[in-house]
């Protein structure tokens, strides 16, 4: 019988060797090579796939160093290199400086005297071909945006390098550029909210796998050593080819056999840009309580479990929710009421946003702003997260802009699994549109 440490891989060991090197430490592949008794082709393989990882870094000039993984943080200050792609500019001066935050901005447009009061450290200045306010914002330790495609003078160029605060030149207008980075702002702010796979499991440790050469007793060791039922199963090169559980193992009836004979091939895996949401409604669908997290070339990275990802998802919920996307800014003009029998129900008015060209509301608003009802009733009743199995709509009839309508959703039948409404949606008590709606709870295998 081989233990599942005794069929670890060179190139796992190779990694995990890299891992515990001190933060700074240079690495050679030679050297690497060497010291782990293994070919020049597998050290580097192995110190590529460090890189993918996050645990190593390539410098020019320096070499491949060992760094601290960092955790995927979306901050919602900008930096001037970010500036610099928003606004599609380049850069004339103070490149040193582009890694800098910025807290606000400042449109130039008014007197020199009048401008400095507005100008502060870690703003920018967004100014058409004045020189004087480029060199002004300059030395109160603010960056400098011109627009219209304008440059500067060599002067101001020396100066933003001795200061190492950039100077940006942009050929859109100064509505447009200040247009643009609101729009870059408000896009951080929704996807600082929207939590990802990576956001759960970057702090957790190296995962538990077996090996496709494992058997039953390395399962029953493991699962004894962890308290885990569910492991991915992987190949020489750790790449994922298949799960086992605990059921898998039972099934197979007594004995001592090889994993590769109980373990379900092809597993169903998810990435680390893959969302929360994105992954709960992967095991809703599919009915399983464990996801392996693989790379670009399905090696294993990590693994989560349902009850990791409800609660991370539970947990955001709970965070200040800022910046807001379409579907929440039209539901925004909705109002949640009761009848006098305590049924929920909602209006509100249709806004010019919400139309078609032709001045009706569009289908697509309608059916978003109706699985929004459906959502919100269905968890008032069931007390749970529900996500959307299947809608079946009706337009009965056209509904133009600046009319009151009232949604009704009427819950059919719930269980702990799943629930099923019908919602209604009226304008001066004439039916406009109905929909028979299929939800899932997320909360329940």
């Amino acid at each position: 019988m081989q233990g599942h440490e005794e069929s670890i891989t060179k190139h796992e060991q190779l990694l995990q060797y890299i891992e515990g090197l001190k933060i700074g430490t240079k690495i050679s592949v030679r050297k690497l090579a060497r010291s782990m008794g293994v070919s020049e082709g597998t050290a580097y393989r192995a110190v590529k796939e460090a890189e993918n990882l996050g645990i190593v870094i390539t410098k020019e000039r320096i070499g491949t160093v060992r760094v601290e993984k960092k955790p995927r943080n979306i901050s919602d200050q900008l930096t001037f290199g970010d500036v610099v792609d928003i606004v599609e500019g380049h850069v004339l001066g103070g490149g040193e400086g582009l890694d800098k935050t910025l807290h606000k901005y400042v449109i130039g447009a008014m007197k020199i005297d009048a401008m400095a009061r507005y100008i502060d450290a870690g703003s920018l200045l967004i100014v058409g071909n004045r020189e004087d306010a480029h060199s002004l914002a300059l030395e109160q330790g603010s960056g400098v945006l011109i627009t219209g495609g304008f440059g500067t003078s060599r002067e101001v160029k020396a100066l933003a390098d001795r200061l190492s605060l950039p100077i940006i030149s942009s050929r859109h207008d100064t509505f447009t550029v200040a247009s643009m980075i609101n729009r870059a702002l408000f896009d951080r702010l929704i996807k600082k909210k929207i939590m990802l796979v990576e956001d759960i499991v970057a702090a957790k440790p190296r995962p538990n796998m077996l090996k496709v050469n494992s058997n039953i007793s390395d399962f029953d060791q493991l699962s004894l050593e962890t308290g885990m039922q569910h492991f991915p199963v992987v190949d020489e090169w750790n790449r994922v080819i298949g799960i086992v559980s605990r059921k898998n193992v039972e099934d197979i009836g007594g004995g001592d056999h090889y994993i590769e004979k109980c373990m379900v091939r092809h597993p169903i895996t998810v990435g680390l840009q893959t969302s929360l949401a994105s992954a709960a409604q992967i095991m809703v669908w599919e009915g399983i309580d464990f996801l392996p997290v693989i790379d670009r070339n399905r090696k294993l990275v990590s693994s989560v479990t349902r009850k990791e990802v409800l609660q991370a998802m539970r947990d955001a919920r709970n965070e200040p929710q800022l910046g807001e996307t379409f579907e929440h800014l039209m539901w925004n003009g909705f109002v949640e009421e009761r009848d006098e029998e305590g049924r929920l129900f909602f209006h509100g008015i249709i806004t010019p946003q919400m139309s078609t060209d032709i001045g009706t509301i569009s289908h697509g608003v309608l059916t978003s702003i109706m699985t929004q009802a459906g959502l919100i009733a269905a968890k008032d009743a069931g007390g749970g997260d529900y996500v959307v199995d299947h809608l079946t709509t009706y337009f009965v009839r056209p509904v133009q802009i600046e009319n009151a309508v009232v949604i009704t959703p009427v819950v059919l039948e719930t269980s702990r699994r799943a629930c099923k409404l019908e919602i209604v949606i009226t304008h001066q008590d004439l039916l406009v549109s109905k929909a028979v709606m299929a939800l899932q709870s997320i909360d329940h295998a």
